[in-house]
């Protein structure tokens, strides 16, 4: 006789049944239940790690080298007066507009990858960086803004951008393939765009405009830091506030309102967050290439869930960034290989990888 009360496995569901087993949920003061992944949060956890102990490295890194026990006493107050003024007043802006940089971008790409379903659903391959890039070189080339007039005008053009891929890639609302296609068609454009305004730039606003267009870290000041933090503060509570909802979205936008996922309202809320955080973070440093394709791709590879891995991603990102701006600066000396080229040259090369592995699996 069948035992009636043994639940039904299906035997096309290993990930759903793994899943569930590794998942834990926890249970907060206000009543609130989150699920805890032991194998996410260990990935977190070393990421941050590794984000902090790069950061050490990297601020001792330079013309005048500090080493790593000094750069901590520095920060702690305890450095003298030449150590105090590198570290604080030249180098550590530096490094977190690296990590709030790294940050938003693989924020941004891990919330544009998971709404598109699709991981080539990246800022740099839709067009976005390429928009904020035009909104900056337009201030740069026909006005000569300032630093600060340049960040306003890169915000401007990636949500420009943002919104007109939107309302192209719309048809009964934003699905994935579609919104690819229409972002790359968008990028095609906003390059177009941007090599017009480059040939119209005199030879000084030109170069000015080169040199942002690159992407680096070089001359980065609290400037730039705070204004980024601030607006991580802000959007970043904010995205994992929806993690759910895009979590359920994953599964197709049929199943996610049958659950009752508000699908387009938490869709819109969750692009124009990776908007802003993509658009920021070139304003602080110019495109940089690849972060925001490359770290949730890495970060769901250590992790080894299917979700959107929103903190992973980040951290990913900031790590990813962190480490390439000091193989730059070791290799080729401070100030001399922007961290851009750097992130364009490992995420081409993986940017191929992924095409080959995609098109092996039918995928493409």
């Amino acid at each position: 006789m069948k035992d009636t009360n043994k639940p039904a496995v299906h035997p096309d569901r290993p990930a759903a049944r793994k899943s569930t087993l590794r998942g834990r949920t926890v249970r907060t003061a206000g009543g609130l239940s989150v699920r805890l992944d032991p194998r996410t949060f260990t990935v977190v956890v070393l990421l941050v790690v590794a984000a902090l102990f790069a950061s050490v490295v990297l601020i001792g890194t330079g013309d005048f080298p500090i080493p790593a026990a000094d750069v901590l006493k520095t920060l702690v107050g305890n450095g003298d007066a030449g150590q105090e003024f590198i570290v604080t007043e030249l180098r550590l802006p530096r490094v977190l507009v690296g990590l709030l940089v790294g940050l938003s971008l693989g924020l941004g790409g891990a919330l544009f990858q998971s709404v598109s379903r699709n991981p080539l659903g990246s800022p740099d391959v839709l067009g976005l960086a390429q928009g904020a890039t035009a909104g900056a070189l337009v201030v740069i080339v026909l006005t000569s803004g300032s630093a600060t007039a340049v960040t306003g005008g890169a915000l401007v053009g990636g949500l420009v951008t943002g919104l007109l891929i939107y309302l192209l890639a719309w048809k009964r609302g934003v699905h994935g393939y579609r919104l690819v296609l229409v972002g790359i068609g968008v990028n095609a454009i906003a390059t177009a765009v941007n090599g017009y305004l480059i040939t119209k730039a005199d030879l000084v606003d030109a170069a000015r405009a080169v040199n942002w267009m690159v992407g680096s870290l070089n001359g980065r000041d609290w400037e730039q830091v705070w204004p980024l933090l601030a607006l991580c503060v802000v959007l970043v509570p904010l995205v994992l506030g929806n993690a759910r909802g895009l979590r359920m979205m994953e599964m197709g936008d049929d199943v996610s309102y049958a659950l009752g996922v508000r699908v387009e309202r938490v869709r819109l809320l969750l692009m124009l967050a990776a908007v802003l955080l993509t658009a920021a973070a070139t304003a602080a440093a110019g495109p940089v290439a690849f972060v925001a394709l490359t770290a949730p791709q890495l970060a769901r590879r250590l992790t080894g869930s299917p979700g959107p891995n929103l903190l992973p991603s980040a951290f990913m990102g900031a790590t990813l960034l962190i480490v390439a701006d000091w193989a730059s600066q070791r290799a080729f000396g401070a100030d001399q290989l922007p961290v851009g080229v750097v992130t364009g040259i490992l995420g081409g090369v993986y940017l191929l990888w992924l095409l080959v592995t995609e098109r092996r699996a039918g995928r493409i």
